[in-house]
């Protein structure tokens, strides 16, 4: 069954707290959170310190979706944080395989990042160690862009790559209730969706991802 994971990002920052409420009365269970340097990606949102106030508000999981150079370095602070899922780049440090092996050992789970140019076979050395795969469906760091059609492609292409592995695959960006059903199709299962979900009626929006995840789910 495939899960809505709403984006805090896309979120009024003035009514987060609003917000979270109303994702937890309606169902939600994890809440990505991304978290950004200013120089891997553009902007710069959610640091440790924030998202340790927002878990402090919220009985929500958090996955933490890591924009940032050098990912080693805030790994013990966002687990410190409440992070229940953390995921790194693929190019945001030299070594890939001690940044999924330190989330690991703090008992969380832990994933990596495919930028929409960055091929799946990176994950080779790493593929038995990780708990997700987050393709990416937009280039990162900026929100409300348009998904990339060529994901669907990727994902299906994913699928297939995991094989048995008990790993789930996350889609982010660009996505509304179409966009998710066509992604569930090709194989995801953690549905991103930030600027789409929290502009408007939050409960509207939310029913419609859900009706549509679940009549996915169940085709």
């Amino acid at each position: 069954m495939a899960e809505l994971v709403p984006s805090v990002f896309g979120a009024n920052i003035a009514q987060i707290g609003e917000s979270l409420k109303v994702l937890e009365e309606n169902g939600i269970k994890m809440l990505h959170v991304d978290m950004m340097d200013g120089s891997f990606v553009p902007n710069i949102a959610f640091g440790p310190d924030q998202i340790k106030m927002m878990k402090m508000t919220t009985s929500l999981q958090f996955d933490v979706h890591m924009m940032v150079y050098d990912p080693d370095r805030y790994i013990p602070r966002l687990v410190e944080a409440g992070a229940h899922m953390i995921t790194v780049h693929a190019e945001a440090g030299p070594h890939l395989h001690r940044s999924i092996q330190l989330i690991k050992s703090y008992g969380v789970r832990a994933g990596v990042v495919l930028n929409p140019g960055t091929p799946v076979h990176v994950l080779d050395c790493v593929l038995d160690d990780i708990d997700v795969i987050l393709l990416m469906t937009v280039d990162p760091g900026l929100g409300g862009q348009r998904f990339f059609e060529s994901s669907l492609q990727k994902i299906r292409q994913t699928k297939k790559y995991i094989g048995n592995r008990p790993i789930e695959i996350e889609v982010d960006g660009g996505i509304n209730d179409d966009i998710a059903a066509k992604c569930i199709e090709a194989g995801a299962n953690l549905i991103v969706v930030g600027s789409y979900l929290f502009n408007g009626d939050i409960k509207k929006n939310l029913t419609t991802l859900k009706e549509t995840i679940q009549k996915e789910g169940n085709a």
